[in-house]
């Protein structure tokens, strides 16, 4: 079903620019995990709700919590699946197919282990990586044509240490280069939503502010 209903909105996936309709922030829920690298989704899910002055109410229908918002007119939703991370794609199909979304116009923000603590990355489509949640999220939407926002938390540097390193808390260096990454991003909103996605990546994807030019200086009259 879930393949059969990603053919169904593939044609509408094409063509012109697409508004984020759907925003989706993953970590795992509770207070034991709320610090840790793998909640870097929910900490910037929480960043565009405070931008957007909304507040996440827990929905048993779709599994998570969840906000709306309108925005010039068109229904614009924020989840965060309660449903701990492996199971992340049964929130987010389930709240999409309800309210006919297709996936192009679904944003997923995750942690990333391949990209450093402080940057961060904006794509379309592509494998899961390995990334538990996105493997859900592929599974139950039947498609990758989903968008992604890709926050870097580094990598541990031994594959073997990786769940420990993103069940745990960051350095607080890396915590501040993660939370300005999450900041730089939430300038890119007003892209996301009219679906204007290379403004938004040339947003995202520079972490630092171009260098002024120097003032030009006028020659003196004689």
């Amino acid at each position: 079903m879930a393949h059969l209903w990603a053919i169904l909105f593939f044609d509408s996936c094409s063509g012109n620019l697409h508004m984020i309709k759907l925003f989706v922030g993953l970590g795992n829920p509770g207070p034991d995990y709320e610090s840790t690298r793998h909640n870097a989704g929910f900490w910037w899910l929480d960043a565009v709700a405070r931008e957007l002055k909304v507040s996440l109410v827990m929905d048993k229908a779709y599994h998570g919590l969840v906000a709306r918002v309108s925005v010039n007119g068109q229904a614009v939703w924020l989840l965060k699946p309660q449903t701990f991370m492996n199971l992340s794609g049964k929130s987010v199909a389930t709240l999409a197919r309800f309210f006919k979304i297709d996936p192009c116009e679904i944003l997923v923000a995750h942690d990333e282990l391949d990209i450093s603590p402080g940057e961060a990355k904006l794509k379309l489509g592509g494998s899961h990586a390995g990334h538990n949640g996105l493997r859900d999220i592929h599974a139950q939407l039947g498609t990758d044509d989903y968008w992604r926002l890709r926050l870097g938390v580094g990598h541990p540097g031994v594959k073997s240490e990786v769940i420990n390193w993103v069940l745990k808390k960051p350095s607080l260096d890396h915590r501040i280069a993660i939370d300005q990454c999450i900041a730089r991003a939430i300038t890119a909103l007003p892209h996301l939503l009219a679906g204007d996605m290379d403004k938004a990546m040339l947003l995202i994807h520079t972490s630092k502010p171009p260098r002024p030019k120097p003032p030009r200086l006028e020659t003196p009259l004689p």
